[in-house]
């Protein structure tokens, strides 16, 4: 689980660092007069909003369902111990064939 939470705030981190290079670029762009460059900030802008409004509903789902998966594995250890073994023979099994 801890592995999934860094892995988590890695992602979070990187989302947050391309957030703040696009907004960097709407602010470089806010003395420009040219509509097609006002377009295209207010576009950007608009987009910026609904991927950080968005990305924090997926963060949140996937949290959630990575919580529900771990507490299945420590409720019932040996489906989850059952399920990787056969997982395992299966793919063994494929690519050992030729």
């Amino acid at each position: 689980m801890a592995s999934t939470q860094d892995n988590s705030k890695n992602m979070s981190e990187e989302m947050q660092h391309i957030i703040d290079h696009a907004r960097a670029l709407v602010d470089a762009t806010s003395g420009e007069l040219d509509d097609r460059i006002k377009a295209a900030r207010d576009a950007l802008k608009e987009r910026l909003d609904s991927s950080k409004s968005r990305f924090g509903e997926i963060e949140a789902q996937l949290l959630e369902k990575v919580k529900a998966a771990d507490e299945l594995i420590h409720i019932q250890p040996y489906y989850a111990i059952g399920g990787t073994f056969i997982t395992g023979l299966l793919m063994g099994w494929f690519m050992s064939r030729k």
